[in-house]
């Protein structure tokens, strides 16, 4: 039995773990959760599970983490507001099922540096497909890191078609259902770009070695290709609970935790490059991520201003990704990386894209 505390229990994350707790009742027990403002349903998920201590906001989670036993900690919490929390739960030695990338992206080093090996287990789908497939072989013999993605809703479109779209347009993702911040990031290819530096944080991979394949059916969450020309792939439906549990019983396997792919119907699986013209996420989180330091925050902050901005149809869907390029270019990194330094980045990249956006 293991005992979990879920951060963000209410969100897209939260709630798929539940349903994980719900069905393996066995193996889990929740001792804790955080939410956001849905205090209603964290207060019916208390009720339900039988969990005592509920906790409100990033620094109540926090909080939790500190006071609260865990084996296990979910950090299913969505933006920067999770690097505290993060750095909570490496420090009470409990294993970190990491969903909020964001902490790992903006906190780089520092959170690296304060886990202990395996305590970090992704579960994005993509980070989870990697680790699995890096079992297949050692670190030194990996070549490369494919991670795939959907393309999302835009996909195929041009810049032209893409000044046009609307908030409504954005959230509808074809193969995943997610939150509304994610939701958009994928569409702008942001989240794949973010996906890019977990990757190389995660697994201690060079940027240079970790490419992107557009493959629209999310079936094949991402490749491991190793230096004799092999290439390990990890599929399944496109179901995120199966990650989830991953990350909850890692390394072991949960029974049912998906549905497998049905191999006596044909499947079609296709894939294309990523088009960097159109969609220049990617390769700007790639010079991001090579310049460390605080960049990867003012990346990942000014995003997070846009997309609120975006969604509230306050400015073109273009304008995402060209403010997070404005408020890049200028930023100054700090002489050294402290917990700090980060959170000063992150408050002058989003006071710099609201300027930017002339927004308030």
């Amino acid at each position: 039995m293991r005992d979990v505390i879920i951060l963000g229990s209410t969100g897209s994350i939260g709630t798929q773990t539940l349903d994980v707790v719900r069905a393996n009742p066995d193996r889990f027990r929740v001792v804790g959760i955080a939410a956001g403002s849905n205090r209603l349903l964290a207060h019916a998920q208390a009720e339900e599970f039988g969990i005592e201590h509920v906790a409100f906001g990033a620094d109540e989670a926090t909080q939790l983490v500190q006071s609260v036993r865990a084996d296990v900690v979910v950090n299913g919490i969505t933006g920067a507001v999770g690097l505290e929390p993060t750095l909570a739960v490496l420090a009470s030695g409990a294993t970190l099922a990491l969903a909020n990338k964001e902490s790992l992206i903006i906190g780089g080093s520092l959170v690296t540096s304060a886990a202990a090996p395996r305590q970090i287990v992704p579960v994005d789908s993509e980070h989870s497909a990697l680790a699995q497939g890096l079992l297949a072989g050692k670190h030194s013999e990996v070549a490369k890191l494919i991670v795939t993605a959907s393309g999302g809703p835009f996909r195929g479109y041009s810049r032209e078609q893409l000044a046009s779209v609307t908030p409504a347009q954005a959230a509808k993702h074809p193969t995943w259902n997610m939150g509304s911040v994610i939701t958009t990031n994928s569409s702008t290819l942001v989240n794949k770009g973010l996906e890019v530096i977990e990757a190389s944080l995660l697994f201690d991979i060079p940027l240079d070695r970790i490419e992107v394949t557009v493959h629209p059916q999310s079936v094949i969450h991402s490749f491991v290709e190793f230096v004799d020309g092999s290439t390990m792939a990890q599929c399944s439906p496109p179901d995120m609970h199966l990650p989830i549990a991953l990350g909850l019983e890692w390394p072991n396997r949960v029974p049912g935790a998906t549905a497998p792919i049905d191999w006596t119907a044909a499947h079609t699986w296709t894939f294309e490059p990523l088009d960097d013209t159109v969609f220049p996420a990617v390769r700007l989180a790639r010079e991001v991520g090579a310049a460390g330091s605080t960049f990867p925050a003012v990346y990942n902050a000014a995003n997070e201003v846009a997309v609120e901005a975006f969604n509230s149809g306050q400015i073109g869907f273009l304008q995402i990704v060209d403010t997070i390029q404005t408020v890049i270019a200028r930023h100054e990194a700090p002489s050294a990386l402290s917990l700090d330094a980060v959170l000063d980045a992150d408050a002058w990249a989003r006071r710099i894209a609201k300027e930017t956006l002339n927004i308030v």
